[in-house]
């Protein structure tokens, strides 16, 4: 194997990781931003467009992201139980994304194809599942403690 093909070889498997690795980068900034600005200070971030809306017509519910900026800004400090207390769903959601982009990473340095869908379809409904009932959940009085 020739001095080129190494080099080719090196810069093709640097070019292949750079999309995994400025999800992470900016995935970074976004954590950075939340982290020092704070969404629990009224005025720095647009209300939720669902809260807001349910509001409007005397009915406040939660969407199932309700509650999430003010979960990574726990998180980016380092406060996981006040995370949980805010959005347990979005907490949950932390493991699975690191492991996909961690295996998205390493196809991309092995210079494996990626794949095209995310899942098994059967994995995917099972979420959609969850999402929802967590939404219907939280919004009643039972599930009032899953309410950020």
């Amino acid at each position: 194997m020739g001095i080129a093909n190494i080099e080719r070889r090196g810069t093709g498997r640097l070019r292949s990781v750079l999309a995994p690795l400025g999800v992470a980068a900016g995935t970074g900034a976004v954590l950075a931003f939340v982290g020092a600005v704070d969404p629990n200070e009224p005025g720095h971030y647009p209300a939720c467009p669902f809260l807001w809306a349910t509001r409007k017509i005397g009915l406040p519910l939660y969407c199932p992201g309700c509650g999430t900026l003010r979960t990574i800004h726990a998180l980016a400090h380092l406060d996981p139980m006040a995370a949980l207390g805010l959005n347990p769903l979005a907490v949950a959601m932390v493991p699975f994304l690191v492991f996909w982009w961690g295996r998205w990473l390493v196809r991309a340095w092995q210079g494996r194809p990626r794949r095209t869908t995310l899942a098994h379809p059967a994995w995917l409904w099972a979420f959609l599942g969850v999402v929802l009932v967590y939404w219907v959940v939280r919004n009643l009085p039972f599930g009032a403690f899953l309410a950020p």
